[in-house]
């Protein structure tokens, strides 16, 4: 067990290097398609609260990573304040807005609570569409770049003699974002509240027998979930630089459900490898077909739609766990056959 500790502290760790040395190694292209990678990981570890940890459907993300993006547009870009204000805002009017929309899980669940969230999407551009002050109206608004004081990622910075131009800046801000992500969803699953919403999701008639709060770790994880969101939005948003309310639309949300699902709900790097492929594979897919259609017919978006729904299909019928649950069987696998090796040591061949 120590042994199996160790290895994983070891390939955390090389995996962190790895991560920290990219920006260095990789051309533009990819740097900027992996800063909207850790972007929508963020967005995509709030709706596995939600969904994976919580068991409650939403088709409305798309809603909330909105909200984060115009409240950071507008306390960044019309208010002029720094990005350590208006990214921590996002998340909290974000956050707020999940808790007026929780408690319609009080009385719906399954498909009814999907329709009911599905409905924030169509509400939500309505709204965004005549509030131009805030959202540009039809014709879309611009975003800012974050800055904090006087330094803004618009011009790069040097330190130690190591050259950060636009994109390097926001994979850094974005990974530092997910990594704290990461830490506090990991922490809740530890807590009271955490493992209340595993008991919700296994079941409520069981969850509110042993005394859990059903009503309260629902609202609360419709919080947690949009407030992740909030944040997810308010980068994408500044990164992206301009958005339009027809942006925020169902495929969005979808395209974030397809993120947990095939990463592995309800564990900690799903919803980062769900990011890496439902954002990577378009990527992947255009730098190798080009300008010209793959097979001479489909377009790279179109391929990785199919796609999409191809691996969606697979994992919820083969495995529910996701690639995470992949790896898992792979790594006992593995395990099982050091174990069944014969030791030299002890008269083994």
């Amino acid at each position: 067990m120590s042994g199996l500790l160790t290895t994983r502290r070891v390939v955390l760790a090389v995996a962190l290097v790895v991560v920290l040395l990219l920006p260095f190694v990789v051309g533009l292209y990819w740097l900027s398609t992996l800063v909207f990678v850790l972007i929508a990981a963020i967005g995509a570890l709030g709706l596995d609260v939600l969904t994976g940890r919580t068991g409650q459907i939403s088709l409305g993300h798309a809603f909330f990573l909105a909200i984060g993006a115009y409240v950071g547009g507008w306390i960044g870009a019309d208010l002029h304040l720094t990005a350590a204000l208006w990214i921590p805002a996002a998340a909290v009017i974000a956050g707020v807005v999940g808790g007026i929309v929780g408690p319609t899980a009080l009385r719906l669940r399954g498909l009814y609570l999907a329709i009911v969230t599905l409905g924030l999407i169509y509400i939500g551009q309505h709204i965004f569409v005549n509030v131009p002050a805030l959202t540009g109206g039809p014709g879309g608004r611009a975003f800012i770049d974050p800055a904090f004081g006087g330094f803004s990622f618009t011009n790069g910075v040097t330190i130690l003699g190591l050259s950060f131009d636009r994109n390097g800046l926001f994979y850094y801000l974005a990974l530092l974002l997910l990594i704290l992500a990461m830490l506090f969803v990991h922490n809740l699953g530890r807590t009271h509240a955490g493992r209340s919403m595993y008991a919700v999701r296994d079941g409520e008639l069981a969850a509110a027998v042993l005394g859990v709060n059903v009503a309260r770790t629902k609202v609360s994880a419709f919080v947690i979930s949009s407030a992740l969101a909030g944040v997810a939005g308010a980068m994408y948003g500044s990164y992206l630089t301009f958005a339009v309310p027809t942006d925020w639309n169902l495929a969005l949300s979808i395209e974030y459900v397809v993120m947990i699902v095939v990463g592995g709900m309800a564990t900690l790097w799903g919803p980062v490898l769900g990011a890496l492929f439902v954002i990577g594979l378009p990527a992947l897919l255009q730098q190798v077909s080009g300008s010209s259609p793959l097979f001479g017919v489909l377009q790279p978006a179109d391929a990785a739609a199919i796609v999409y729904g191809v691996m969606l299909i697979v994992f919820l019928l083969l495995e529910p766990r996701g690639v995470v649950g992949v790896v898992e069987r792979i790594t006992r696998l593995f395990q099982r056959n050091r174990q069944l090796q014969p030791d030299p040591a002890h008269g083994g061949p």
